[in-house]
């Protein structure tokens, strides 16, 4: 197209209506079928822009080409508002594309949910209906009308509230926003008497929820809500199967929480979803839906990236922030507003600002965002605006609540410390005990079959890893290390405990492993052997049930196995046959885009300290459960049967522990397993011990045990020939006040982690210069990588940004990376030749069907038995 269009943003509002919001003459089209995007360019007072939609947003296409006139309309509609770009000045009178937020006036575009192109008739089209399913053609007119902004907010849209003499409830008004905005109903077909309709005075509530939910699910916009809404209520009046609440009520430790995703240039209500709960959430149970979970994405629904926020197209623009980051900052400064609550900023977890979400509280009479912060703990002694985000956070972890323990149950025993020239390590960092009798209450509250070794805990303003110690007296014994803040709080919350892990090889660890010697052929064997056994568990029950007993775990995989067990044939029965298809889809997928190779000689554990002093520097004690008889077989040699319980195993050999992110060849440990009588009541969970000159976990990326995961392998074909010497990763200094740290000082914090967020660019950069530098990972520029990720890793703590310097950015990528807007070139590394085994079976991997209702009702009864 290379002829300048009128371009229309609004919404349909009929089969053959446009409500026109903003209008754009002389645009610029681009669709680029290679890359799958379509583009708009075009001036608008005096400032050119660029408007970017992926074609998985776009939902459908429709050609309006009337005889006998001019001109056609392309009405396009959109799952998702389009990326904006304006185009700023960089360095000098170089130009570049900068993000921006919605520029229209009452910001139009975020208000509507499709475009519309007006041609000239004799323009030739792509051949949309190769790429589009959803695309036709039609010789009606479509008319176009002057619409109005329906948006009671200017900012934050497109948000309604009902007119005055209206008093909605929340939960309505919440649905029936996100219907707008989801695009099952325009806006502007929200009237008065939709309003009236949805009001519980006139109609039970019970009718207006379903009928919403209905609005919800249909497969196309609805034009018409207030008829369709009329048509359900008159069946509910007439029907003797009234809608009621679902049946199915949440296990314990989940609860329903409304979430909202703000966009550069929308925002989207949804749920509510089922969540995890925390410890605050459980202290409020009955101001569920006063909390609101809130993300900030990108317009695709993605996680936003720091660029959007701060361009670096040069050093010039190092330090500028677009409106977008202003758009974060004001939304956390100043709120959202839904119908009569206005939600505040309250807290992040830490896995949270990860995602860019934080939690907000819409205050009541009695109940403020500070006074749930104040009975959270006492949090006034902490001068680093970072940590006191993050011990804000730490009631917000995911957990659920096992027992009462009294102060008086509980001992602080000290920490396992050594000195070494200027630096002091603490082998005991994170961990403390729990006698065997809390340990067996705790693990029938969560409903565990059997006692778990260790559990990661909060308690009060403490926080870390418990192991069981059988020989204590005392409920709780915990160490200085895990002193967050102060609390008067006296629950024991358990956010995870030891249990069966399986192990994957990553792109970060097979770089690594490649690196100290581990030849190609290893690895390609690994990822042959896993797409065998994933192929194969279709048809062979034992291998199905093998491969679904050590990949995975879970409620589904319990009932798949159990399905299996009782002997229903893989290839035979229809929604077992789906589930395994499914299942298989699943882990050809993780191979092909994150090279996740199953690594069946090796799990993923909680690491623990030898409470004994019987491991010496160099050891670790590794006692596994579910030992499957096929690996028994081969490693017999190295394994021997627990005397604590025959179906667990005790390794004695060499073994591999990392902690995953790993980028710096050190952080690679090969340690000897031995078999130690007095730790056998330990399981699944990786033993460190407290002698010698550095604590291990802090040579596996300087990581501790306060609950990090470790990746421990005993395949000997992936043991490294090659050893290389732990790094020493200096912690960067910390700013501390000298006042009280602000709430508005930890928002700000929050953005600027946005920006400086810079984890997955370092990863990816130290992936492309340990593919193309020649000493690969063990290049100065990949340990300058590995240097500056442990800075960043640390950043939500510390505050300190791990800055990138220019010759560490990447300009060109391996084909395995598959980013088709960058400069690429095919990689001859290992990892360049499991993408192309991988990608080459993808490919060739049909799609298989879903299990929907007409296939159950075709293969069993009303009852659930299966047709003969």
């Amino acid at each position: 197209m290379e002829t300048y269009l009128v371009l229309r943003f609004g919404n349909q509002v009929s089969r053959d209506n446009f409500s026109v919001l903003w209008k754009q003459e002389n645009v610029f089209v681009k669709f680029d079928f290679k890359i799958r995007k379509l583009y708009f360019f075009f001036s608008h007072l005096s400032v050119e822009y660029q408007f970017e939609i992926s074609f998985e947003n776009i939902w459908k296409i429709e050609l309006y080409c009337p005889r006998d006139q001019a001109t056609k309309f392309l009405l396009i509609q959109l799952l998702r508002s389009p990326r904006i770009h304006a185009k700023a000045e960089s360095s000098g009178h170089h130009y570049g594309w900068v993000r921006e937020v919605d520029f229209t006036p009452f910001c139009c575009i975020g208000q509507s949910s499709a475009l519309c192109l007006e041609l000239p008739n004799m323009l030739r089209l792509p051949k949309f209906h190769l790429d589009f399913v959803y695309y036709k053609e039609n010789e009606e007119q479509l008319e176009l009308m002057e619409g109005s902004p329906f948006s009671c907010s200017s900012g934050l849209v497109p948000i309604v509230n009902p007119p005055i003499g209206f008093d909605l409830p929340y939960k309505i008004l919440f649905k029936i926003n996100s219907l707008i905005q989801h695009g099952c109903v325009p806006g502007p077909a929200i009237d008065d008497d939709f309003y009236r309709l949805v009001d519980p005075k006139s109609t039970k509530i019970e009718y207006i929820e379903s009928a919403l939910d209905k609005l919800f699910h249909l497969r196309d916009c609805c034009y018409e809500p207030v008829r369709l809404l009329k048509e359900q209520f008159k069946g509910y009046a007439t029907s003797t199967l009234l809608p009621r609440a679902p049946a199915i009520s949440l296990c314990d430790g989940l609860v329903y929480v409304h979430r909202v995703k703000i966009t550069p240039s929308k925002v989207y209500f949804c749920g509510p979803e089922v969540n995890l709960s925390n410890r605050v959430l459980r202290n409020y149970p009955e101001d569920i839906d006063n909390f609101l979970h809130v993300s900030f994405v990108d317009e695709d629904l993605d996680k936003v990236r720091s660029i959007a926020l701060s361009p670096r197209s040069s050093s010039a623009n190092e330090h500028k922030r677009t409106r977008i980051y202003e758009r974060i900052k004001s939304t956390l400064r100043n709120g959202i507003v839904i119908g009569d609550k206005k939600f505040e900023f309250l807290a992040f977890s830490s896995s949270q600002v990860r995602d860019n979400s934080v939690w907000m509280f819409a205050s009541r009479t009695g109940l403020t965002a500070a006074d749930i912060r104040q009975w959270m703990g006492n949090f006034r002694d902490i001068r680093n605006v970072a940590i006191y985000g993050a011990r804000l956070g730490q009631s917000f972890g995911s957990s659920r609540e096992t027992a009462n323990v009294s102060i008086d149950e509980v001992e602080v025993i000290p920490d396992v410390e050594v000195k070494r020239g200027e630096a002091t390590y603490c082998f005991s960092d994170g961990i403390g005990k729990i006698s065997q009798e809390l340990a067996c209450k705790v693990a029938t509250k969560l409903g565990c079959s059997s006692v778990p070794s260790a559990f990661q805990i909060q308690y009060g303003g403490y926080a870390g890893v418990v192991a069981v110690d059988p020989t204590s007296p005392v409920k709780l014994s915990l160490r200085k290390s895990m002193f967050k803040y102060k609390s008067l709080n006296t629950k024991l919350n358990v956010l995870a405990w030891s249990k069966f892990q399986p192990s994957f090889l990553n792109p970060q660890i097979i770089v690594l492993f490649s690196n100290l010697g581990v030849k190609d052929q290893v690895f390609q064997e690994r990822q042959c052997e896993t797409i065998d056994k994933l192929n194969a568990m279709l048809t062979d029950p034992l291998i199905a049930q093998e491969a679904l007993e050590m990949m995975s775990s879970g409620e589904i995989t319990r009932v798949l196995k159990e399905m299996l067990i009782c002997d229903y044939k893989p290839d035979a029965e229809p929604f077992l046959s789906m589930m395994l298809q499914t299942f298989r889809a699943s882990k050809l997928m993780d191979i092909r885009f994150g090279t996740r190779i199953f690594v069946p000689n090796g799990r993923v554990m909680i690491g623990c300290l030898d409470e004994t002093r019987t491991l010496e520097y160099g050891q670790v004690f590794l006692q596994v459960s579910r030992f499957s008889r096929e690996l028994c077989n081969q490693s017999s040699h190295m394994f021997s049967v627990s005397s604590s319980n025959p179906n667990n195993f005790i390794f004695e050999g060499e073994v591999i522990v990392a902690r995953n992110p790993c980028l710096h060849p050190g952080d690679v440990r090969v340690l000897q397993a031995v078999n130690v009588p007095a730790l056998h009541h330990i399981v699944d969970c990786v033993v460190f011990p407290q002698k010698g000159k550095r604590p291990h976990p802090n040579e596996c990326s300087r990581s501790s045990l306060d609950g990090d995961k470790y990746f421990v392998c005993w395949d000997h074909d992936l043991i490294p020939p090659l050893r290389f010497q732990p790094t020493e990763y200096i912690a960067a200094p910390t700013m501390q006040l000298d006042r009280d740290v602000t709430i508005e000082e930890v928002e700000e914090c929050f953005t600027n982690y946005i920006i400086n967020g810079n984890l997955r660019i370092i990863q990816n950069a130290h992936i492309v210069f340990a593919d193309r530098e020649p000493r690969r990972a063990m290049s100065h520029k990949c340990l300058e990588l590995a240097k500056l990720h442990s800075i960043a890793v640390d950043f939500p703590k510390t505050g300190v940004a791990a800055e990138i310097p220019p010759h560490l950015r990447v300009n060109e990528y391996p084909d395995f990376m598959e980013k088709p807007e960058k400069w690429t070139y095919r990689s001859t590394s290992i990892l360049g030749k499991l993408f192309r085994e991988a990608k080459y079976i993808a490919l060739h991997t049909s799609p298989k069907e879903s299990f929907t209702l007409e296939i159950a009702k075709q293969y069993y009864d009303r009852h659930g038995s299966r047709r003969l």
